[in-house]
């Protein structure tokens, strides 16, 4: 495993994240055009979608032209080094974004000076997780810049709102982050929702709750019958496809939690576009043979 050297294969990660949108996600909005009336605006935004993801694929070319902020989520056994991951991820984005699969989006904070190649002071953001498999699992999401604008963490509670520190109150406030994104997210939206921890963890979190696929069930029956309820409250609102109005504001709701100091009671949303893209890949280990398969 010391010389294990994936840097092709994360380019071919990223490549995968930003031009192939996820099945589940594809056929979500094509059920979604369906549920729309006939000749709307909703429909029409939908559509159009739609053509662009197919022509997306066929081409290999960026689902959208803000290609995010690449999030990596690896978990690796014992004797793998992350420092080397580390670096064969950042000279793999760089590579992607020569290759025109990712736009230069790393800007330094204090110049404005774009790095031009999508790498800078902690970006691409990584987290690396130890764990008792016997092989490496590389999870990517590609998070927009319009979507991550209109993310937002409450505090509860939230005497405006009338939110306590339970689920209702959990509840009140997601909704209240949709009607507040109205169609700046670019929806239909997939949220990501985190309660607890500190704001920084929260935020971590509501963002991991973005890689599961809409079709998956919350093991906790609570957070199960939430995530269904918020989703169903959420496409009542009447927002719609970028704002245009209808019956589809989001494409599903993602619930995870984490413990909390008794001070805190931090609801943290992210809000993800239509185009959540995301991938992964498995790395396995047969003696000096190494196979990567990607989802």
């Amino acid at each position: 495993m010391k010389d294990l050297n994936l840097t092709n294969d994360f380019v071919e990660l990223v490549r995968r994240a930003a031009t192939d949108l996820p099945a589940d996600m594809e056929e979500a909005l094509t059920k979604a055009k369906g549920n729309e009336e006939s000749g709307s605006s909703a429909e029409g935004a939908l559509d159009t979608i739609l053509k662009n993801v197919t022509m997306a694929r066929q081409r290999s070319t960026p689902i959208c032209q803000d290609t995010g902020t690449p999030i990596f989520e690896i978990r690796y056994p014992v004797g793998v080094s992350t420092r080397a991951l580390a670096n064969q991820i950042r000279q793999a984005v760089a590579i992607a974004t020569e290759q025109s699969y990712l736009r230069p989006n790393a800007v330094d904070s204090l110049t404005g000076e774009n790095s031009g190649d999508n790498t800078g002071e902690d970006f691409p953001t990584m987290h690396f997780h130890e764990w008792e498999n016997d092989f490496v699992h590389v999870d990517l999401l590609l998070k927009g810049g319009g979507c991550e604008n209109v993310s937002t963490q409450y505090k509860l509670p939230d005497g405006g709102l009338k939110a306590g520190r339970d689920l209702e109150g959990v509840r009140r406030v997601v909704l209240d982050a949709v009607h507040q994104a109205q169609g700046k997210g670019c929806g239909p939206a997939v949220l990501g929702v985190a309660i607890g921890g500190d704001r920084g963890a929260s935020y971590i979190k509501s963002k991991q709750q973005l890689l599961r696929k809409l079709d998956d069930t919350n093991p906790n029956q609570d957070l199960a019958e939430l995530e269904e309820r918020l989703n169903k409250e959420a496409n009542q609102l009447g927002i719609g496809p970028m704002g245009f109005g209808g019956e589809t504001t989001v494409l599903g709701v993602k619930v995870g939690t984490l413990h909390r100091l008794p001070a805190s009671y931090f609801v943290s949303v992210a809000y993800m576009c239509w185009a959540n893209r995301r991938a992964s890949m498995d790395v396995t280990f047969s003696g000096d043979k190494v196979e990567v398969t990607y989802a």
